[in-house]
């Protein structure tokens, strides 16, 4: 029994959003949605035990929120308005996540008017004042101002997401004061999440600046006259009233009555028939398991799906809608072996011919796959049972002593057979960079899993993170496994103190390799099921797995640059960008900054009046894109040369100066990074250099790729899917029209303006060609109108008149958003789930964007799915036919470019041709001809 008694008070709302942005959407056997539920659940369960092995606690209560409004509201009637509404598919977990907090014989606190913050302040007083120590589990910033001790009573927090507590220090070391000043500087610097004003311009540093100087709120603002004249005086004593109104808003309340007693929180052996009840009820199964109840006594009815009862077994039953989590142990670093000896490596290897699965992580230098040092590796053969092989660590001073460590050639020699064994599954998390990293030691890794890309087939667009968020390793282990990996720079830090990881000590360096690859073969455990179950088997066998290793080769082969062509447009760049600016400045009859949008934005609406001005939150005009193009549509000179001075500008800092600067010193050649996960519709994108973004049809654009070269003797080869969208689109969409005009070669966009206005001049092909891709685009009437300088009317009746003639689009897009607003989830013909959680918003504007996404997804996806199945398929038919000194360097959208010999350009072409027209067969049959273009020449620019 402890000497004193300890409460912990687990901020209970944070978990729920937490639990339901971690797991997909899960249904409980009678359809209710229960994902949310089912994370709560399991992080609840991981926290007990956590706190069971630690010094746990003597007291445990739940505080949630118990509705959107409290007495701030009536202070301050914006307060909190910024937050979305719940999800739909959370508000009816909302009454389940009671039950599960109920189900574990804990307390479960709410109260009408009162956050739960100030619930939890009111309780961590009230023990503290009992001589009480206090742990509040949350990361909550507001909660921090009341860290500290009275009487030998202490109140900390506890993060478990990072695995750390919070005490004074680290309150003081994150906002620069005391717990007891934090109040005053989230005062000054508001909180946009909650709408809490604060100050206008005045940012975290600046706050806690302030008080830290003045000592309190009051002391900042009343310290305001005296200052030197600036803008922040000026915004101290305009915001006067907002800060001290904000303070009183983020005042925790720590007086409230108490619901229940503290006694009541007294923690007890939980009961099992409670908690075993609500997990068989809501199907639960592995947590049944877990609680060795339910499916593990024979005598225990099977309730899960009465209907099925007799025909499947509490063991198989379904958990949700998805693969029920396996059961692993919690993640211990202690447990991992440093492997310092070639006996050691030796019997990890043997093991892991014997598992036939193995996790693998490599340790490099740098971030750059093609010129990194190899410094170790890590395995992982199941749970806890992870090591780390160091080949190259030690201090950077030769004289340095180096830790006892494997010789690299040594150990690469031995692992080799391994990673090369067609018996043994290697599985990755980001797999490309490891398999570029191992390459250049001669070893070609494979068969191989990716973690990433299993997650990217399974959850694509799933995450609220954003477009190819989510499917990191941080991110995944954080959603699945519930647990904080250590992160890059708690080992080598970060900034211009951070060492290069051969610099690590061998202790941390193990327990942060192996942990990357316990976590991978995790990963790994967890979701390879789903892919059968969720049906992504397809999609992930059939295109994404394939295409890695060749990505992969891509990246290592590079192009080809000619540095000097480089040099001369970088200059011709910035002369043509100086004379924009002086024409810019001349219209607009003083100097300023043209890249500034602030000073462009008071130029363009103050001085010189152009109406369509608005500002934005910061108080200062948009100057984006489509706010000059439509002041250019008005005949506003100034906006066009600002839009051309901005591509100038763009393309020398993108390209002309930063493709110099990318040319790998040991190949001559620049090598692009894919991310196979970076457009949620399965289109890959490109880093460093990113090639997507230049300008296709424009002289600039073909200047730029003039400058990627083959090498002497070489030629560059072209190929490209010839309108490859407007071809899927007359499949999917079943328009007999624009079938037969693709089957007939005839120009697309001629017969969509004969259809549309009865004949074919330059105008009307030019309009016909906006509107076919701007309808595949979900494209509203507004958009169209401001596409095509028309009224918005006008744009509708063309949009209606479009619909009459091809009326299997407009049955495709209804259809495909009954699908979407039903399933939640778009798909392509190969089965490419894309998820759009928004698409049910109440939010006007993010359930449009939703749905202009969810038009365009599957076509767009299919077109991607189809380019990727011709790379997977491309060298094994180049092979086949005697060509391997063609080589395929590069994807940018439809299109695929290739280096080969000058003499062999007629052999490969239609072979390259072919296997990009038959790429979508066996699998899909498509209605029309997939048309391939190539071009072929010294340079990108000739062959494109």
């Amino acid at each position: 029994m402890a000497d004193r008694n300890h409460l912990y008070l687990v901020d209970g709302s944070a978990y729920i959003f937490r639990a339901y942005h971690r797991l997909p959407p899960l249904t409980n056997p009678e359809g209710t949605p229960v994902g949310a539920v089912y994370g709560y659940t399991t992080m609840l369960w991981k926290l007990a035990d956590d706190l069971d092995k630690a010094d746990g606690p003597t007291h445990l209560a739940v505080i949630l929120d118990k509705d959107s409004r409290s007495f701030r509201n009536d202070i301050y009637a914006e307060y909190k308005t910024n937050r979305p509404e719940p999800p739909e598919d959370l508000r009816p977990q909302f009454p389940l996540i009671r039950d599960a907090t109920r189900a574990f014989s804990l307390a479960c606190i709410e109260e009408e008017g009162l956050e739960a913050d100030d619930l939890i302040a009111s309780y961590a007083r009230a023990a503290q004042k009992e001589g009480w120590d206090v742990t509040i589990v949350s990361s909550d910033k507001d909660l921090m101002q009341i860290v500290g001790e009275v009487d030998g009573a202490t109140i900390d927090m506890l993060d478990t997401m990072k695995s750390v507590r919070i005490g004074p220090e680290e309150v003081e070391e994150k906002f620069g004061v005391p717990p007891e000043l934090v109040g005053d500087v989230l005062a000054l610097m508001g909180d946009t999440v909650d709408n809490v004003p604060g100050i206008y311009g005045i940012g975290p540093k600046t706050a806690s600046k302030l008080i830290a100087e003045h000592g309190s709120l009051a002391g900042a603002l009343d310290a305001a006259p005296d200052m030197k004249k600036s803008k922040l005086k000026e915004r101290l004593l305009d915001g006067r009233a907002d800060a001290e109104l904000s303070r009183v808003l983020v005042t925790l309340k720590e007086d409230c009555d108490l619901p229940q007693p503290l006694e009541d929180f007294a923690l007890k052996t939980v009961p099992k028939e409670p908690l075993a009840q609500f997990l068989e009820k809501h199907g639960f199964a592995s947590l049944l398991r877990r609680l060795d109840a339910g499916s593990g006594s024979p005598d225990r009815p099977n309730r899960l799906n009465p209907a099925k009862a007799e025909n499947k077994s509490a063991d198989a039953a379904p958990e949700g809608s998805r693969q029920p989590v396996p059961e692993m142990a919690a993640i211990d670093r202690d447990a991992y072996q440093c492997v310092q000896t070639m006996e050691s490596l030796r019997e990890w290897i043997d093991r892991a011919f014997a598992a036939r699965l193995v996790a693998v992580d490599t340790e490099t230098s740098s971030l750059d796959a093609i010129s990194a040092d190899l410094v170790g590796v890590s395995l992982a053969l199941g749970p806890n049972d992870a090591c780390y092989i160091p080949f190259a660590h030690g201090g950077s001073d030769m004289f340095d002593d180096r830790p006892r460590q494997v010789d690299r050639a040594e150990a690469l020699t031995l692992l080799k057979p391994l990673l090369e064994s067609d018996a043994v599954l290697k599985v990755f998390q980001n797999g490309k960079y490891d398999l570029n990293v191992l390459a250049r030691h001669g070893i070609a890794v494979g068969p191989i899993d990716d973690t990433m890309i299993v997650s990217f087939a399974l959850d694509a667009g799933r995450s609220e993170t954003g477009i190819g968020g989510g499917h990191g390793m941080d991110e995944l282990c954080e959603r699945h496994l519930a647990h904080a990996p250590i992160k890059f720079k708690d080992v080598c830090g970060s900034g211009k103190k951070q060492i290069p990881f051969g610099q690590v000590p061998l202790d941390k360096a193990t327990q942060y390799a192996a942990e990357d690859a316990d976590v991978t073969w995790r990963l790994h455990r967890m979701l390879k099921p789903r892919l059968a179950i969720e049906g992504g088997t397809s999609v992930y066998e059939r295109v994404d797995r394939p295409i890695i290793p060749v990505v992969a080769q891509m990246e290592r082969h590079g192009i080809k640059v000619d540095k000097a062509r480089l040099a001369k447009l970088s200059e011709e760049f910035a002369a043509q960008t100086a004379t924009l600016e002086t024409e810019i400045h001349s219209i607009a009859g003083q100097e300023f900054s043209v890249g500034s949008p602030k000073q462009l934005g008071e130029i363009l609406f103050d001085k010189m009046a152009y109406k369509g001005g608005r500002k934005g939150k910061s108080g200062q005009y948009s100057t984006d894109q489509s706010i000059l193009e439509k002041l250019d549509a008005q005949g506003a000179e100034i906006a066009s040369k600002v839009l051309e001075w901005r591509q100038l500008t763009k393309l020398r800092t993108t390209y002309t100066d930063a493709l110099q600067a990318a040319i790998n010193p040991d190949t001559g050649r620049v090598h692009t990074s894919y991310s196979l996960v970076g457009a949620q519709t399965g289109r890959l994108s490109s880093t460093d250099p990113n090639l997507q973004n230049i300008p296709i049809r424009t002289e600039i654009g073909r200047q730029i790729r003039e400058c990627f070269v083959a090498e002497d003797g070489n030629v560059l080869l072209a190929a490209d899917y010839s309108q490859i969208e407007l071809r899927l689109a007359a499949h999917m969409a079943d328009v007999p029209q624009l079938k037969e005009a693709f089957s007939k070669e005839e120009d697309i966009h001629n017969r969509t303006a004969q259809e549309m206005y009865g004949e074919v001049t330059r105008d009307t092909r030019a309009q016909a060609k906006t509107i076919n891709f701007a309808i595949l685009y979900g494209i509203s009437r507004w958009g169209l109108a401001g596409r095509l300088g028309i009224e918005a009317d006008e744009a509708q009746d063309i949009i209606d008149r479009y619909f009459q003639r091809f009326p299997g689009i407009q049955r495709y897009i209804v259809r495909t958003l009954e699908t979407v607003r039903e399933k939640g989830y778009s798909e392509t013909l190969f089965g490419r789930k894309t998820w759009f959680p928004r698409i049910n918003s109440k939010n006007q504007g993010e359930r449009q964007g939703s749905e202009r996404a969810a038009i365009n997804a599957p076509i767009q996806g299919t077109s991607a799915d189809i380019i990727k199945r011709a790379m997977a398929r491309m060298n094994p038919a180049l092979a086949d036919a005697g060509l391997t000194d063609v080589r395929m360097l590069l994807q940018v959208h439809d299109e695929l470019v290739f280096e080969l010999p000058e003499g062999l350009v007629a052999d490969a072409t239609p072979v390259i041709e072919r296997v990009m027209a038959e790429a979508a067969l066996p699998a899909v049959e498509l209605d029309v001809p997939l048309g391939i273009e190539t071009g072929s020449g010294r340079s990108w620019g000739e062959a494109h």
